[in-house]
């Protein structure tokens, strides 16, 4: 008997969006808008907590279009942006306020810096999307420098977030492509944790986060649009998504 076939993730439709990463609301991309919105701040108070009055050497793994990467430059920060999509990098530096960004082609199982390179690295919505997901977090560690700071995303692989993640955006957004995400991707949170901890980074902070039950939210249900009001915030509850910080240990 032939055995199933392994449900592949389809990362080529990061490659094909072009200004439709900022501006089409018929579409998730919105949705990942609306949830850097929400994690944008945070991680900004979060580096000027550790690092207050400092400009912090940043890597953002799997930076997409940018929208983390070019918050960070505009707050000032040296950042650094890598993605496999040379298309989502164009639109990521046409996008880039500060001119600041260095913005890179490359894998996320083998990062072209140094050990100790960077006072932090982030890895949004990119776990999900690979995989090794434990070898992306290997190599993350050792790119950060000890006291640093990791900040990643992603989603946690139980019935309700193939529901709603999967099976909800596919319903009641417009244009959603197949197999955007697949469940066996999705890595519970004591997963992510141990690999970091095994790699002598541990977890600090971990949120989890909901869409917000506004107008926008309904009006999403009724037209498969997503609007700019369109929010999500942090939870408790990990079931879904989360969203987490964790530190580099000064082994000396």
């Amino acid at each position: 008997m032939a055995s199933a076939a392994i449900e592949s993730v389809n990362n080529a439709i990061y490659s094909m969006l072009g200004e439709r990463w900022y501006a089409a609301q018929d579409d998730p991309i919105a949705l990942l808008r609306a949830e850097s919105r929400l994690r944008t701040p945070w991680i900004e108070a979060q580096l000027s907590q550790m690092f207050p009055a400092r400009r912090c050497k940043v890597l953002d793994v799997g930076c997409g279009a940018g929208f983390l990467t070019n918050a960070l430059a505009k707050q000032g920060h040296a950042v650094t942006g890598l993605d496999a999509s040379s298309q989502a990098l164009a639109i990521a530096a046409q996008h880039d306020q500060s001119s600041t960004v260095r913005y890179e082609l490359g894998d996320a199982e083998r990062l072209p810096y140094d050990d100790a390179s960077f006072d932090a690295v982030c890895a949004m919505d990119l776990l999900e999307h690979v995989e090794r997901p434990r070898a992306v977090l290997r190599e993350l560690a050792r790119v950060l420098a000890p006291g640093g700071l990791c900040f990643f995303h992603t989603f946690n692989r139980t019935f309700l977030s193939w529901l709603i993640v999967i099976k909800g955006v596919e319903l009641f957004v417009k244009n959603t492509p197949d197999k955007m995400h697949v469940l066996r991707l999705f890595l519970r949170p004591d997963e992510v944790t141990t690999w970091l901890r095994a790699a002598d980074v541990d977890t600090i902070e971990l949120h989890g986060s909901r869409p917000v039950l506004n107008g926008a939210f309904f009006r999403m249900l009724a037209t498969g649009r997503v609007s700019d009001a369109f929010a999500f915030r942090f939870t408790n509850s990990t079931l879904l998504g989360y969203t987490g910080c964790a530190k580099k240990r000064d082994l000396q």
